[in-house]
């Protein structure tokens, strides 16, 4: 057996740990393979792991399962998987997701424990020269201050999900007030957004409620229905940044000088781009989102090297903003 196939078989096997088992149906759109490369597979995991149990379910569909204390020996994990895990924290912390990230760490922890006393020293080893490598996560620039104990009841209240009641000051407002909310998700990036519905509204449409102007935050004992098809992915497509703007979403087009092309070509300002070519070497960039203000901090950056072609409204408001900068962002 080559190395690949048998990497390809500890892989089943930790499928097979899984309480469900695995199917068949699972090897097949894992592998991108035909049914009986599948069959030839399940066979190959039966005679390296006499223990792997069968079980055909109520959907008429054979499952097969393996205790993960049969197979635990050969899961020792990588240097690479260990650095991973580190830069993860590491970026958690950068973008100040201070629960997440100590929720990583105690899991760091208890691989490390559990790794053999003889394969430990080379792991740390080899980590720390990855790590070296590839340089810790880091997030340079201003950013606004946190309180540990709301991202920790944010975090709470997510995974609930739990009502959250959070003393919270709009910028309209002198002094903050109190109010239930229904968090949905968070956005992050330079100021953090919880995506939320203040349940003492009527019309209960999502908010974005600035986390570094929660003043504290609580977790009620009492959950709630997340909004049907709601998806934080989907969600913060509709802004280039953090805020979002029924009222302002629509087309994007941007177009950047030929100098500036190949530059533009590497960035991706928006998920849902799309990049079109032009004759005299120069691209359009376009999307749909909101945000102008945002999207005019960002096209600063470019200088005279960008032209707003859409909305016309954001092209009023770089107009006479824009400079000729000896480099690009």
């Amino acid at each position: 057996m080559s190395f690949a196939k048998a990497q390809e078989l500890v892989k089943l096997a930790m499928m097979a740990t899984r309480r469900s088992g695995v199917s068949l149906e699972e090897i097949v759109e894992e592998w991108r393979c035909s049914h009986r490369t599948a069959q030839r597979m399940m066979e190959a995991l039966q005679a390296a792991f006499p223990q792997v149990e069968s079980e055909d379910g109520e959907d008429r569909k054979r499952r097969w399962r393996i205790h993960a204390k049969v197979i635990a020996p050969l899961l020792t994990p990588s240097a690479e998987e260990l650095a991973a895990l580190a830069t993860a924290i590491s970026e958690l912390e950068s973008y100040q997701m201070t629960a997440e990230a100590a929720t990583l760490r105690k899991l760091q922890s208890k691989v490390r424990a559990l790794l053999p006393p003889s394969a430990g020293t080379r792991l740390a080893v080899d980590e720390e020269a990855l790590l070296e490598a590839l340089g810790h996560a880091a997030r340079p620039g201003p950013q606004p201050a946190v309180s540990n104990e709301v991202d920790a009841a944010i975090s709470e209240a997510l995974k609930g999900p739990f009502l959250l009641r959070i003393v919270y000051r709009k910028r309209t407002q002198d002094t903050p007030s109190e109010r239930v909310v229904a968090p949905h998700g968070l956005l992050l990036g330079v100021r953090r957004y919880l995506v939320a519905r203040d349940t003492a509204k009527k019309d209960a449409r999502l908010q974005h409620y600035r986390v570094e102007e929660m003043y504290s935050a609580e977790v009620l004992d009492k959950s709630f229905e997340l909004d049907p098809g709601f998806s934080i992915r989907t969600h913060a497509e509709k802004g280039f940044g953090s805020f979002e703007s029924a009222a302002e979403h629509g087309d994007v087009v941007w177009r950047f000088s030929p100098e500036a092309a190949p530059h533009a070509r590497r960035f991706v300002f928006h998920p849902t781009q799309r990049i079109e070519e032009e004759a005299d070497g120069s691209v359009l960039v376009r999307f749909r989102a909101s945000g102008h203000l945002e999207m005019c901090w960002h096209l600063y950056m470019w200088g005279k090297s960008v032209e707003v072609l859409q909305p016309a409204r954001l092209r009023e408001m770089i107009k006479g903003h824009q400079r000729k900068f000896d480099a690009l962002p």
